[in-house]
């Protein structure tokens, strides 16, 4: 037999190409980087076993990827906007392209699928924007959507952080079912809504919530941690930004943080953190992920002055102020979201948490997917997984990004070495 044709990563075209050998990386799989290949045909992830023993056949293309990791593309299930675009504030007829503008350059973080999240909002703007979030694969054009994430209306006015208090709905009626289905229009494009638990009607808005496949998560909340429980036990899943937006952790009512210790949650508990070096001190992060660390689930928060610089910027209908990585609402020290991206949040973690690299990664890949119910797809290398997938070095510098075997990013060799 003829050896396949070898190509760098960076002169990859998949052309004619069927099988595909993705070779001489550390491949990150089950929690491990490997000394093996990736092979992949039709854009899902094939199992070598089959291609030598049963098909028997040899790779059309090998692709050399220089030593780099090779992992499955990050998920980022809590992103409110970036490089000027506020996903709760920009009108409907603009909300399309500055959504394909923002799933584009996350391409160039390595991000693969996202959830747009828009904060608490007017019901006419649920009306008129939800349907334009339409789940999609991603592709050249950006990364993929998974759904939306309606982080509000139903949350504490006193802990609603930066979401206009104008816009807080404190209750769910007596018929929660229909106040949400009032209030949004729709689900049939919402993977995720954070609730406060404590809210009249929360725990039935949950559980119907939680029957419609959308995922419950807990945040921007006043309750104590029996209330927390309760709204895990009537299905939540998750809980929004820990530490942030909540009652503090207080040893006699430890609230919502208590639930990752809590004896009356045995299923699974997942928690998004924001580890830019701000939302959260790096003890607080450690705490979080030796009480829980398989529940751990990096997002961004990042708003619409992400990739923008310094300066003041839009967050729905408030003005924030950028300095550095700290975002505030303006004339306040209200912390309103974050501009870091997901690389750095990666990177962040190994220090903070003293983890290893490829548990780090693994907070961003196959954990948010894990929380969405779409593990069997995304955020993993499984065999018949989406070979949707990341090339970067031990600093999590992205140097490739790939989408059903297809690079739709190359960064600048100088930025890679």
């Amino acid at each position: 037999m003829v050896a396949p044709k070898r190509v760098s990563f960076r002169n990859f075209e998949a052309g004619g190409a069927h099988l595909l050998q993705f070779v001489n990386c550390r491949l990150l799989r089950g929690g491990r980087f490997l000394a093996e290949d990736l092979w992949v045909e039709d854009g899902r992830v094939k199992d070598p076993e089959k291609v030598f023993f049963e098909e028997r056949r040899r790779a059309d293309l090998q692709i050399d990827c220089e030593g780099l990791i090779l992992c499955a593309g990050f998920i980022d299930v809590q992103i409110n906007g970036g490089f000027g675009v506020d996903f709760s504030s920009v009108e409907s007829d603009r909300f399309v392209a500055g959504l394909e503008l923002v799933a584009q350059k996350l391409l160039g973080f390595g991000v693969t699928s996202f959830l747009p999240t828009i904060i608490t909002s007017k019901r006419d703007f649920y009306h008129n924007h939800l349907p334009l979030l339409k789940p999609r694969n991603g592709s050249r054009r950006g990364a993929g959507i998974l759904g939306a994430h309606l982080e509000g209306p139903f949350i504490s006015a006193e802990k609603r952080g930066a979401h206009p208090l104008e816009n807080v709905v404190g209750h769910l009626d007596s018929d929660p079912e229909a106040a949400l289905l009032d209030m949004f229009g729709s689900l049939e494009h919402v993977a995720m809504v954070t609730i406060a638990p404590e809210l009249p009607g929360a725990l039935e808005a949950i559980r119907y919530l939680t029957k419609r496949g959308v995922v419950v998560s807990i945040g921007h909340s006043s309750a104590g941690l029996v209330a927390g429980e309760k709204a895990i036990d009537a299905g939540a899943r998750s809980i929004t930004h820990l530490f942030n937006a909540m009652r503090s952790y207080h040893h006699r009512d430890p609230g919502l943080v208590g639930l990752l210790a809590s004896k009356y949650v045995s299923r699974e508990l997942y928690y998004g953190m924001i580890s830019d070096g701000v939302h959260t001190h790096d003890s607080a992060l450690r705490l979080a992920h030796r009480a829980r660390p398989e529940g751990l689930v990096l997002v961004t928060d990042a708003i619409s002055a992400f990739g923008m610089g310094e300066g003041k910027h839009r967050l729905g209908a408030q003005t924030v102020r950028v300095s550095g990585f700290h975002a505030t609402i303006d004339g306040t020290d209200t912390t309103a979201g974050s501009v870091a991206n997901m690389p750095f949040c990666v990177s962040r973690l190994v220090k903070a948490a003293r983890c290893s690299l490829e548990e780090a990664l693994e907070c961003a890949t196959v954990r948010p997917a894990e929380l969405l119910g779409v593990a069997a797809s995304k955020g993993t290398l499984a065999f018949g997984a989406d070979a949707d997938f990341v090339l970067l070095d031990e600093s999590v510098h992205v140097a490739a990004t790939f989408i059903a075997a297809e690079r739709v990013f190359l960064a600048d060799v100088r930025a890679c070495t």
